[in-house]
């Protein structure tokens, strides 16, 4: 018993020593440089915000589609960090980058059976601004909240129609966004690692009202397209 006492008040005393001990804090110039540089890395999936014509050209309700938004596909993206500090706790950030991904939109008719799948495939140049406010540092890491706007050209849409891959609607190629989202900054000995999630809303329309000739009721089937994109990244600066 008093073996165990005596290892119990040594582990206590030891314990209490190592929490009063203080942590060597990481790289602690870099929120001090007015410019810094990294990459950045991550996962994204695209999306729709669908709005339905329900739109029938020769009136008859058997004719009309309804399209939906099908399940989302994993994306790619990647990027370079530009930081400029302009408080202690508020920067100023542009991280042009390059995202991939795709989306799927199923028309069903009335009957709820489904007409066709169609792949719309995606490859924007991004041109993010952001306004990054970080909360106070605690020993190695340090919450933040960033918002912003990011000009999206998407450089993959579909121009034109495509019979063999069942492509009937055209996509605009410009878009802004706007952007929230949150992350941690987390010290390593010799740069700063982060992990953030954003959301990204399209603004604008980006379907063509321009109809295929042969195949015209997928157009007319939507009203408005409005791009959403959730995006996981890791930062390196």
């Amino acid at each position: 018993m008093k073996k165990i006492l005596s290892i119990s008040l040594i582990l206590i005393v030891w314990l209490k020593v190592s929490a009063q001990k203080e942590i060597m804090l990481n790289y602690q110039n870099v929120d001090q440089k007015k410019i810094h540089f990294g990459f950045t890395i991550g996962f994204n999936t695209m999306d729709f915000k669908l709005t339905p014509t329900m739109y029938s050209a020769i009136g008859d309700n058997s004719d009309i589609l309804i399209p939906e938004i099908n399940d989302l596909v994993p994306g790619f993206h990647v990027g370079i960090v530009s930081n400029l500090r302009l408080t202690d706790n508020l920067d100023f950030r542009f991280l042009p980058g390059i995202a991939l991904g795709q989306r799927k939109i199923l028309f069903y008719d009335t009957d709820q059976n489904v007409d066709l799948e169609m792949k719309i495939e995606s490859t924007f140049i991004d041109l993010p601004l952001t306004l990054k406010y970080k909360a106070t540092r605690i020993n190695n890491t340090r919450p933040y909240v960033i918002g912003g706007i990011n000009v999206r050209n998407d450089m993959a849409r579909n121009k034109e129609f495509n019979d063999d891959e069942k492509i009937y609607i055209k996509l605009k190629s410009f878009d802004i966004y706007y952007e929230i989202g949150v992350g941690v900054d987390f010290y390593l000995a010799y740069f700063k690692f982060s992990t953030e999630i954003k959301y990204s809303v399209g603004m604008l329309n980006v379907v063509s009202s321009d109809p295929s000739d042969s195949h015209p009721q997928y157009a007319n089937s939507i009203d408005k397209l409005n791009s959403r994109m959730f995006m996981v990244s890791l930062h390196f600066e």
